[in-house]
């Protein structure tokens, strides 16, 4: 199975000092050696934009060679998913601006046979890490 990290499980993933760390380890250390972890472009840029935002990287560089570090060292191993997802594809559900990435990227998932994972309980058919 491949599993879109949402930006929250990204970052817990990839900074030690982010408060769902530990959890997201154990999530990740309890995959089949044969499932794969997947990116796209808005969580990719999400863990850039944030983990300077948070104080949980130095900068944008530093973010950003955190994540190349972060998805070449993991097993299971890093994917990407091609976005060509538009926004005629959001889930009924979506009903507030709030709610659209969370849409996206559920629906990005399904279109490349993948679930999303998330830490939040509040999206229809996620995987819940933890």
């Amino acid at each position: 199975m491949t599993y879109l990290l949402d930006v929250n499980a990204l970052l817990a993933l990839g900074h030690d000092a982010h408060a769902m760390h530990d959890r997201a380890q154990a999530w990740v250390a309890a995959r089949r050696r044969a499932d794969r972890l997947a990116t796209c472009a808005i969580t990719e840029l999400g863990f850039v934009r944030v983990g300077p935002q948070a104080r949980l990287s130095p900068d944008v560089a530093g973010a950003a060679g955190l994540l190349t570090a972060l998805k070449r060292s993991r097993r299971p191993a890093f994917v990407l998913l091609a976005d060509n997802v538009g926004a005629d594809a959001l889930p009924a559900w979506v009903k507030s601006p709030g709610q659209t990435t969370d849409g996206h990227l559920l629906a990005l998932a399904g279109v490349h046979g993948a679930r999303l994972a998330t830490f939040d309980a509040g999206i229809p058919g996620a995987v819940l890490m933890g």
